[in-house]
């Protein structure tokens, strides 16, 4: 670990909505002079997990994977990197569907004005689809992945999966592999969910622990056990939207607990908390921490009609050689891996009914339906693995 940012502030339900200078951030150096991560915190109503952005050393310089909020601490951070490892000489942009991963870039490129920018094919913008330039990526020095070359081919490996029929716009996510360390970076599709809540949650662990209670009318209390049950809760919201361990009490009862004692403040929205957690709630997070998984809610939403090129990018991606570890942009900082893992993952999702149609995966699975009643989504299983070789 190589910085920790000494700055407090207080947190409100809506994270999206914080200013870029309001994030902390925590740096570490995963492997010594070779590949660092920067994690922050986004999500909403308090279901807070972790974004992580991963700097590779390459021999022309600094390679940003998956960028996050530039935030001063994070342009201070990088400037250090810099002074002793050489200028980012490389932006990628590794999805083109994942908005907290494209927000960043712009303001990131306009901060390293002599980096390369490369992004996915078919990015897209919804209400309106606008060009990649409108978007903010920046003109004369942004490619595109496959369609205009490779960064640093001679030391990187890029698998991509897709692009996928969204109905909307397309999913892509471009895997990075560096061969000298033998770590595999990806996005949002391969998970690895910890046990234990990650240290991002140590600058403040109210998100945790605003989750960890039984009803509005308790106070937030700080010890291990209660942030270890307060991400347990968060992974569930995050990974199914409404777990099935859930209840939403009535209004009459939220209201009823709302404003106790101890409650009257906006941290703790003043005591309205409008869950109920049955029996046996927990066992639904001891599924998602058994090594590496795909992000259910991608499972359920994306993948149906693409199981066939999901289970052709995984192994090839257990092809790699020399594969040691996993550096997902979410959860997780790193997840020892090897080809096995991966074809065990394989193997596993081509053996069971898809998509998954789990009770726990029952909300996603009502809003896959009315996607495909409205026409939002398409109906058919999609071959291959798109134009993305």
């Amino acid at each position: 670990m190589i910085a920790n940012s000494e700055h407090r502030w207080p947190w409100w339900p809506l994270l999206p909505l914080y200013p870029y200078g309001n994030r902390p951030t925590l740096v570490c150096e995963l492997l010594k002079g070779r590949i660092w991560t920067f994690e922050q915190l986004h999500g909403v109503w308090y279901v807070a997990v972790p974004i992580r952005m991963t700097i590779l050393k390459v021999r022309e310089g600094l390679l940003i994977y998956a960028p996050v909020a530039p935030t001063p601490e994070v342009l201070t951070q990088l400037r250090r990197l810099e002074a002793e490892h050489g200028r980012v000489c490389t932006i990628v942009l590794p999805t083109a569907s994942g908005l907290e991963h494209k927000l960043p870039v712009p303001a990131m490129a306009r901060a390293f004005p002599n980096a390369t920018v490369w992004i996915t094919q078919q990015q897209w913008s919804f209400p309106l689809n606008l060009p990649s330039r409108w978007l903010g990526f920046p003109a004369g020095r942004t490619r595109v992945l496959f369609d205009e070359g490779l960064p640093h081919p001679d030391q990187l490996d890029w698998i991509g999966l897709g692009p996928l029929d969204l109905g909307l716009g397309a999913f892509v996510e471009v895997a990075c592999f560096d061969r000298v360390t033998g770590t595999l970076l990806v996005t949002d599709a391969l998970l690895a969910i910890p046990k234990e809540p990650p240290a991002i949650f140590d600058f403040d662990p109210t998100p945790l622990l605003f989750h960890a209670r039984e009803s509005g009318n308790e106070p937030l209390l700080d010890y291990p056990e209660q942030r270890r049950k307060g991400w347990m809760r968060t992974v569930l919201f995050a990974s199914y939207l409404r777990p099935l361990g859930l209840e939403v009490p009535f209004w009459r009862e939220i209201f009823a607990n709302a404003f106790a004692p101890g409650c009257r403040t906006a941290r703790i929205h003043f005591g309205l908390y409008p869950f109920r957690w049955k029996s046996g709630w927990d066992s639904e997070f001891e599924t998602l921490t058994n090594g590496i998984c795909v992000a259910p809610v991608l499972e359920r939403l994306v993948f149906p009609r693409a199981r066939a090129p999901l289970l052709a990018w995984i192994r090839k991606l257990a092809g790699l050689q020399g594969l040691e570890r996993l550096v997902p942009a979410h959860y997780a900082r790193s997840q020892p891996i090897n080809g096995s893992d991966l074809v065990h993952l394989a193997n596993e999702l081509e053996g069971r009914t898809w998509p998954g149609e789990t009770d726990a995966m029952g909300t996603l699975g009502q809003i896959d339906h009315w996607l495909l009643r409205i026409g939002l989504v398409p109906q058919d299983e999609q071959p291959g693995i798109g134009n993305t070789p």
